[in-house]
C-alpha cells in the first residue's frame, strides 16, 4: 500500500467514525461528548474515565479504539486530541473506592467526574454545557443529559475513540509513576494487570496501597 493509499484509508476511517456525531448534530445537538473508561480489569491502580467533546471539523487522522493503537501512536494522538478538542475531563477512582462500592459503580463515578470536569471547561470557554453523551456500552441515569449506550463505542464513534485514548494514556502514565513508587511489581509494563511478574511481586512484597483487595481474595492460590 502506498503512502497516498494509506492516507486515503485513514481519511475514510475518520469519516466513518463521525457517523453518530453527524446524526446527532442533524437532530440539533451541539456539544456531543464521548466517554470511555480504562482499568476495570487490573489488580492494582485506579479505574479511569475520560470525557471528550470534539469540534465538528475535527480532522486529526488515526483516532480509533485505543486497543488497536501502539503506545507510541496513542501518546502522539493524546497530545493532538487535547490540542484540538473543545473540552475534556478525566475522572478516576482508586482501589479503596473500587473495594468499597465494586468496580462497576466505581467506573460510573469516574465517568461522572470526567463529564463534570469537561462540562466545567466547556462552560468556562463557551458558556455552553454538554447536551449529549455517547457512552461505550454504558448508561448512567445519574447523568442528567441525553445519552446513548453504544456497543463498541470506541470503535464506532470518534468522540468515544478519542476518550478511550485520553483515558488509556492518562492511566498508563500514572501506572508508570506507581512503578517507581512501588518497584518489583512490573507496573510500568503490566499497568496493574495480573501478569506473572505482577504475581511474583505480590509473593515477594505483598499488597501495596494501590492493590484492589476485592480482586485479590484468592491471592494464596497463585
Amino acid at each position: 500500500m502506498t503512502k497516498e493509499e494509506r492516507l486515503e484509508k485513514a481519511r475514510a476511517r475518520a469519516e466513518e467514525l463521525k457517523r453518530y456525531e453527524r446524526e446527532l448534530r442533524a437532530k440539533g445537538y451541539r456539544c456531543i461528548a464521548g466517554v470511555d473508561e480504562v482499568g476495570r480489569g487490573p489488580l492494582a491502580g485506579p479505574v479511569a474515565a475520560a470525557c471528550v467533546v470534539l469540534p465538528e471539523d475535527f480532522s486529526v487522522l488515526g483516532v480509533d479504539d485505543s486497543k488497536k493503537l501502539t503506545e507510541k501512536k496513542r501518546e502522539a494522538l493524546y497530545d493532538e486530541i487535547l490540542a484540538n478538542c473543545v473540552c475534556w475531563g478525566i475522572g478516576s477512582r482508586p482501589a479503596e473506592v473500587i473495594d468499597e462500592v465494586n468496580i462497576l459503580e466505581a467506573t460510573k463515578l469516574a465517568m461522572i467526574s470526567a463529564i463534570d470536569e469537561a462540562d466545567m471547561m466547556l462552560k468556562e470557554k463557551t458558556g455552553e454545557t454538554i447536551d449529549f453523551v455517547i457512552f461505550d456500552a454504558m448508561r448512567i441515569p445519574a447523568v442528567d443529559k441525553a445519552q446513548m449506550s453504544l456497543i463498541k463505542g470506541d470503535a464506532n464513534s470518534v468522540s468515544v475513540a478519542a476518550a478511550s485514548i485520553v483515558a488509556k494514556v492518562w492511566r498508563d502514565r500514572l501506572m508508570k509513576r506507581y512503578d517507581e513508587e512501588y518497584p518489583g511489581y512490573g507496573f510500568a509494563s503490566n499497568k496493574g494487570y495480573g501478569t506473572r511478574a505482577h504475581y511474583d511481586g505480590l509473593k515477594a512484597g505483598g499488597l501495596t496501597p494501590i492493590h484492589r483487595r476485592s480482586f485479590l481474595r484468592n491471592l494464596s492460590e497463585h
